[in-house]
């Protein structure tokens, strides 16, 4: 080989999400340093600017400065942007833009794409992009005109912003709010924990956002007729439906005391909703009783679906997880769910996964806690929603050192790319294009 001539290597398709993540993060962070970008009209320290980027990319919902106080009309856009680009994908959006400016797609562009969503196959991609695309602006229109008369009600012109914002940050799962004001900041939706329309709506856009694009597929294709659905849509859906209701009869029956029935119900219910890392509340988690707590971590870390807005490990890997231990319990030699065997491989990445999160969880926590001097189980909580990607805290984040916000910055990035994400990203060969598929699996993390 001639000197100066080498073996041209490409990134992988894991690196190019990592790298995409982490440059729209840092732009976002950069633009936000703009004093612009708040009300006063000054520069926001990078950590906090870096924050609050990552939080929206990461679609979380964790705030050092009240969103709809702090931040200007052209901040809130700029963090609205970012929960956009980070709901869909940074790769989604990035291969929207080539669509959109007539290029072709390559075999390499189409296999990232395939990570980025967790699709089966190759085959079909760019038409998964489009419905992607469009359902998703449908989606999110409806629900703007849906909440648009509740909040232009309360806030006159403004609330069709409001609206907008809300929709967005509702569909991707992100949890961030404008109610906040100078003098009553991180409210969240409290204000609304009485109003069944604005209620019902967000629980809409967070579970649609939450279940994944291959789901949507097979409710569009096969509409009522389950049994054409694939395996993984099936799996998530009974998952999902178990996940919310489970957990919102324990809410019911041990918290909110207080409130009459019909509130105490829909509190519940939304309450086990947004902790699938919506990040919205109606109700102060604080209040809630440490066994509720201790539910709401378990629901944070497990999180959203495969291919979806949300993050966390994923609905899916919990589920193989409880299906392989049904599989011991009953002596049986392959894991079986309607009618199907799963790969092994499926079962090792998910335990793989779960170690993984359980122990970012852990070690960002009980550092948290040592660093701050504060109570490991509130500490524990905020790790849970950073590495979960849901937004929800009991009041500390905004009081945290640069330190402990730089870990949960961390957190938060890695609970949205997911860990495998992580581990192919740096072993995986650069030369290796991923187009090739199994013919039967559930995708996890």
């Amino acid at each position: 080989m001639p000197i100066g001539l080498h073996k041209k290597k490409n990134l992988t398709s894991f690196q190019v999400i990592i790298a995409g993540f982490a440059g729209v993060i840092l732009l976002g962070a950069l633009i936000l340093m703009l004093p612009v970008a708040t009300v006063s009209r000054v520069v926001t320290p990078f950590h906090e600017t870096l924050f609050t980027a990552t939080s929206a990319v990461c679609v979380t919902g964790l705030v050092v400065q009240d969103t709809g106080s702090y931040w200007s009309a052209f901040g809130q856009t700029i963090i609205v942007i970012l929960i956009q680009i980070g709901g869909l994908g940074v790769v989604t959006v990035a291969t929207a833009a080539v669509m959109f400016s007539g290029r072709k797609i390559s075999l390499m562009q189409r296999s990232t794409m395939q990570d980025a969503i967790s699709a089966p196959q190759v085959g079909g991609i760019v038409k998964m992009t489009r419905f992607i695309l469009k359902g998703t602006c449908l989606i999110e229109l409806v629900g703007a005109v849906l909440l648009l008369p509740f909040f232009c009600r309360d806030y006159g012109r403004k609330g069709i912003w409001l609206s907008l914002f809300h929709s967005v940050s509702a569909f991707c799962n992100a949890g961030f709010d404008l109610m906040g004001t100078v003098r009553q900041p991180f409210v969240s939706m409290t204000g609304y924990a009485d109003q069944l329309p604005v209620n019902i709506v967000l629980m809409l856009l967070i579970v649609i956002g939450g279940i994944g694009f291959l789901t949507w597929d097979d409710i569009c294709t096969h509409r009522f007729h389950l049994k054409h659905y694939r395996m993984q849509s099936k799996v998530i859906l009974v998952t999902s439906a178990c996940l919310i209701m489970i957990p919102a009869v324990w809410f019911f029956v041990n918290d909110f005391t207080r409130l009459p029935v019909r509130e105490r119900l829909l509190a519940s219910l939304f309450q086990s909703v947004t902790t699938r890392t919506a990040g919205f509340n109606t109700v102060d988690s604080s209040e809630m009783t440490d066994v509720s707590q201790a539910v709401m971590i378990v629901l944070m870390l497990i999180g959203g679906s495969p291919g979806s807005t949300a993050g966390g490990l994923k609905t899916t890997t919990f589920a193989v997880l409880i299906l392989n231990a049904f599989t011991t319990f009953k002596n049986q030699e392959n894991v079986e769910v309607f009618g199907r065997r799963l790969d092994m491989h499926v079962v090792r990445n998910a335990a793989t996964i779960v170690m993984m999160y359980l122990t970012l969880f852990l070690a960002g926590g009980i550092t948290i806690s040592v660093y701050e001097g504060l109570p490991l189980a509130v500490c524990l909580f905020e790790a849970a929603s950073a590495v979960g990607t849901v937004g929800l805290t009991l009041g500390i984040t905004a009081g945290l050192h640069i330190f402990s916000q730089i870990i949960l910055v961390i957190l938060m990035f890695l609970g949205r790319v997911g860990g495998l994400t992580l581990i192919y990203a740096v072993l995986s060969n650069k030369g290796t294009i991923n187009a090739k598929y199994p013919l039967d699996h559930i995708t996890v993390g």
